[in-house]
């Protein structure tokens, strides 16, 4: 097959354009380059898509499957333009942001989504309109590519390459030193990671195939308390686990999600189905998952390679983490919950 990923050079593109040259395909990827070039035998054509339809200028023939990972409705829509009517078959990988509600586990594709950006409004869009792009972004494509479509939809993506440090933290944590662990108190909350190897092999498989269609791409449901167990194993860490009380812990300035100063996993209140969300449409269709405990083996041993002690992009730093866990005794022990200490956050 002929593939052009729009991208290429970072973790899921990154990733999607590797394993199409591993399967024998002909692969090209459409990037700025400016971080880090596509794998060795791609063909590379260098193009910033900040720079409008000019910036496909460089790409002819047909295409047996193209895929775009862009959340920018200003992207999507020029390269739907530019290329849909040369594209056999086109992955849009959207996310399980786009759904409207997050607080009932179990549902599926038909839940309902997000509204839409008004057209005057999808220009450059910042951050805490993530999902909303992303609803745009599937509407164009669907209303360009009816027949030819797959609208992946991954939840939470973990696995090597990953930028965010959030899936990372848990097994480095406890790999880190045998001084407490901080944790939020929800052990029996769920959480869902895709490997971002298994994401990238659906996502191949489905264009080669030809799946259609929109479809939840997740990784196997277990619990956060499970989670933890599995890093502690893994790590052979003898630290003693303080569970914390989520509220305090947010009352604490702790953040949600992941970024920094953050427990990852760690969501609001009406978040019980955002990690619990049903992915049995698409592996019905192909999608194969490896399970949790072998993503953490991997992840473990590039947290190691990378180093245990180094600033991250997700979780709390050992000095915060440290200031935490002593306040939090304090207030058990019946002390007073202002020490005095200060830390950044």
């Amino acid at each position: 097959m002929r593939i052009l990923v729009l991208g290429g050079t970072v973790f899921l593109s990154a990733e999607i354009a590797q394993q199409a040259l591993d399967r024998g395909h002909q692969v090209t990827c459409l990037a700025r380059g400016t971080e880090s070039q596509p794998s060795a035998g791609a063909e590379f054509v260098r193009g910033d898509r900040n720079d409008g339809p000019r910036s496909y200028a460089g790409l002819e023939g047909e295409w047996d499957a193209v895929v775009d990972v862009s959340w920018q409705p200003t992207h999507v829509r020029q390269a739907v333009e530019a290329l849909a009517p040369r594209a056999k078959h086109w992955t849009y990988v959207s996310s399980c942001s786009v759904y409207a509600d997050n607080s009932t586990p179990g549902e599926d594709e038909s839940a309902a989504l997000q509204p839409a950006l008004e057209s005057r409004d999808d220009t450059e869009v910042e951050g805490s309109k993530y999902g909303q792009a992303k609803v745009t972004c599937e509407q164009i494509c669907t209303s360009a590519l009816e027949g030819r479509l797959h609208v992946c939809r991954p939840g939470l993506i973990g696995g090597p390459g990953d930028g965010s440090d959030r899936f990372g933290y848990w097994p480095a944590r406890f790999a880190r030193d045998n001084e407490p662990v901080l944790v939020p108190n929800i052990p029996d909350a769920p959480t869902q990671t895709i490997d971002v190897r298994d994401l990238a092999g659906w996502i191949l498989t489905a264009a080669e195939n030809g799946v259609t269609g929109t479809l939840n791409a997740l990784g196997e449901g277990i619990s956060f308390g499970r989670l933890i167990r599995l890093c502690q194993e893994l790590a052979e860490s003898t630290a003693p686990t303080i569970w914390a009380d989520p509220a305090w812990l947010v009352d604490n300035d702790v953040a949600y999600w992941s970024g920094e100063h953050s427990l990852p996993h760690l969501l609001p209140e009406g978040y019980e189905g955002f990690a619990a969300r049903s992915a049995e449409a698409a592996v019905r269709r192909g999608l194969v998952r490896r399970p949790v405990v072998d993503i953490l083996v991997d992840i473990l041993e590039v947290e190691r390679r990378r180093g245990l002690g180094r600033e991250r992009k997700s979780g709390l730093s050992a000095v915060t983490e440290q200031l935490l866990v002593e306040r939090w005794r304090r207030q058990l022990a019946g002390g007073p919950e202002h020490d005095g200490l200060e830390y950044e956050i």
